[in-house]
Protein backbone atom coordinates (compact mmCIF):
# COMPACT_ATOMS: atom_id res chain seq x y z
CA UNK A 1 0.00 0.00 0.00
CA UNK A 2 2.91 2.26 1.05
CA UNK A 3 4.36 1.97 -2.53
CA UNK A 4 0.99 2.60 -4.41
CA UNK A 5 0.39 5.82 -2.08
CA UNK A 6 3.67 6.77 -3.22
CA UNK A 7 3.25 6.31 -6.98
CA UNK A 8 -0.18 8.24 -6.50
CA UNK A 9 1.86 11.22 -4.71
CA UNK A 10 4.64 11.14 -7.61
CA UNK A 11 2.47 10.63 -10.82
CA UNK A 12 -0.24 14.27 -9.54
CA UNK A 13 2.10 16.22 -7.03
CA UNK A 14 0.53 19.39 -7.45
CA UNK A 15 -3.10 17.77 -7.66
CA UNK A 16 -3.67 15.03 -4.98
CA UNK A 17 -3.50 15.51 -1.13
CA UNK A 18 -3.19 12.44 1.06
CA UNK A 19 -4.74 12.25 4.26
CA UNK A 20 -4.33 9.58 6.86
CA UNK A 21 -6.73 8.63 9.50
CA UNK A 22 -6.57 6.29 12.18
CA UNK A 23 -8.99 3.36 12.49
CA UNK A 24 -7.92 0.67 14.64
CA UNK A 25 -9.83 -2.50 14.67
CA UNK A 26 -11.23 -3.54 18.51
CA UNK A 27 -10.89 -6.90 17.36
CA UNK A 28 -7.19 -6.31 17.57
CA UNK A 29 -5.44 -5.82 20.97
CA UNK A 30 -3.41 -3.56 20.30
CA UNK A 31 -4.22 -1.59 17.69
CA UNK A 32 -5.25 1.60 19.17
CA UNK A 33 -2.16 1.68 21.21
CA UNK A 34 0.18 1.29 18.19
CA UNK A 35 -2.13 4.33 16.44
CA UNK A 36 -1.59 6.26 18.83
CA UNK A 37 2.26 5.33 18.93
CA UNK A 38 2.30 5.91 15.28
CA UNK A 39 1.30 9.78 16.17
CA UNK A 40 3.68 10.13 19.11
CA UNK A 41 6.10 8.89 16.10
CA UNK A 42 4.58 11.44 13.82
CA UNK A 43 5.79 13.91 16.28
CA UNK A 44 9.44 13.16 15.85
CA UNK A 45 9.45 12.76 12.33
CA UNK A 46 9.00 9.34 11.85
CA UNK A 47 5.75 8.28 11.42
CA UNK A 48 6.21 6.30 8.18
CA UNK A 49 9.39 4.39 9.54
CA UNK A 50 7.09 3.42 12.85
CA UNK A 51 4.47 2.74 10.63
CA UNK A 52 6.07 0.35 8.30
CA UNK A 53 7.51 -1.44 11.10
CA UNK A 54 3.76 -2.09 12.75
CA UNK A 55 2.83 -3.46 9.50
CA UNK A 56 6.08 -5.47 9.46
CA UNK A 57 5.40 -7.14 13.29
CA UNK A 58 1.59 -7.11 13.26
CA UNK A 59 1.49 -10.62 14.20
CA UNK A 60 3.33 -9.38 17.30
CA UNK A 61 2.38 -6.30 18.66
CA UNK A 62 2.50 -5.95 22.36
CA UNK A 63 3.91 -3.16 24.40
CA UNK A 64 7.15 -4.21 24.09
CA UNK A 65 7.23 -4.25 20.83
CA UNK A 66 5.64 -1.14 20.30
CA UNK A 67 8.88 0.16 22.39
CA UNK A 68 11.30 -1.68 20.54
CA UNK A 69 10.33 -0.16 17.31
CA UNK A 70 10.16 3.09 18.88
CA UNK A 71 13.56 2.66 20.15
CA UNK A 72 15.28 1.13 17.23
CA UNK A 73 13.97 4.18 15.41
CA UNK A 74 16.26 6.16 18.14
CA UNK A 75 13.05 8.38 19.19
CA UNK A 76 13.64 10.67 22.26
CA UNK A 77 11.48 7.49 24.30
CA UNK A 78 10.49 10.18 26.83
CA UNK A 79 9.00 12.43 24.79
CA UNK A 80 7.51 9.40 22.67
CA UNK A 81 6.08 7.78 26.04
CA UNK A 82 4.45 11.23 27.01
CA UNK A 83 3.08 11.75 23.94
CA UNK A 84 1.49 8.46 22.95
CA UNK A 85 -0.02 8.34 26.07
CA UNK A 86 -1.30 11.46 26.48
CA UNK A 87 -4.84 13.01 26.46
CA UNK A 88 -4.63 15.20 23.55
CA UNK A 89 -3.08 12.05 21.12
CA UNK A 90 -6.00 9.50 22.50
CA UNK A 91 -8.31 12.20 21.68
CA UNK A 92 -7.23 13.27 18.06
CA UNK A 93 -6.97 8.85 17.46
CA UNK A 94 -11.06 8.62 18.83
CA UNK A 95 -11.86 11.84 16.85
CA UNK A 96 -10.24 9.74 13.23
CA UNK A 97 -12.24 6.77 14.44
CA UNK A 98 -15.52 8.68 15.08
CA UNK A 99 -15.07 10.03 11.67
CA UNK A 100 -14.14 6.93 9.91
CA UNK A 101 -17.74 5.52 11.36
CA UNK A 102 -19.73 8.53 10.15
CA UNK A 103 -18.19 8.32 6.43
CA UNK A 104 -18.81 4.47 6.71
CA UNK A 105 -15.52 2.89 7.03
CA UNK A 106 -15.47 -0.63 8.21
CA UNK A 107 -12.49 -1.88 7.64
CA UNK A 108 -8.60 -1.08 6.67
CA UNK A 109 -7.51 -0.41 4.60
CA UNK A 110 -10.00 1.81 3.24
CA UNK A 111 -9.74 4.44 0.52
CA UNK A 112 -11.50 7.89 -0.91
CA UNK A 113 -11.16 10.08 -3.30
CA UNK A 114 -13.18 13.01 -3.17
CA UNK A 115 -14.84 11.60 -0.35
CA UNK A 116 -16.27 8.52 -2.08
CA UNK A 117 -15.21 5.76 -0.87
CA UNK A 118 -13.79 3.73 -3.92
CA UNK A 119 -12.76 -0.21 -3.99
CA UNK A 120 -10.08 -1.08 -6.04
CA UNK A 121 -8.34 -4.61 -7.28
CA UNK A 122 -5.37 -3.22 -8.83
CA UNK A 123 -3.31 0.07 -8.52
CA UNK A 124 -4.49 0.74 -12.29
CA UNK A 125 -8.15 1.00 -10.81
CA UNK A 126 -6.89 3.89 -8.56
CA UNK A 127 -5.61 5.82 -10.79
CA UNK A 128 -8.39 5.45 -13.46
CA UNK A 129 -10.82 6.70 -10.11
CA UNK A 130 -8.10 9.96 -9.75
CA UNK A 131 -8.02 10.46 -13.04
CA UNK A 132 -12.06 10.35 -13.55
CA UNK A 133 -11.70 12.82 -10.85
CA UNK A 134 -9.20 15.36 -12.45
CA UNK A 135 -11.02 16.17 -15.53
CA UNK A 136 -12.84 18.98 -16.15
CA UNK A 137 -16.67 18.78 -15.67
Amino acid sequence: MERLIQQVLDQYPKKVKLVIKNFPLSRHTFARKAAQAAMAAKAQGKFWEFRRELFENHQSLSDAKILEIAKGLELDMARFTKDMNSRSVRDFVTRDIVNGRQIGVRGTPSIFVNGKRVKIRTPFDLFTVIDAELKPK
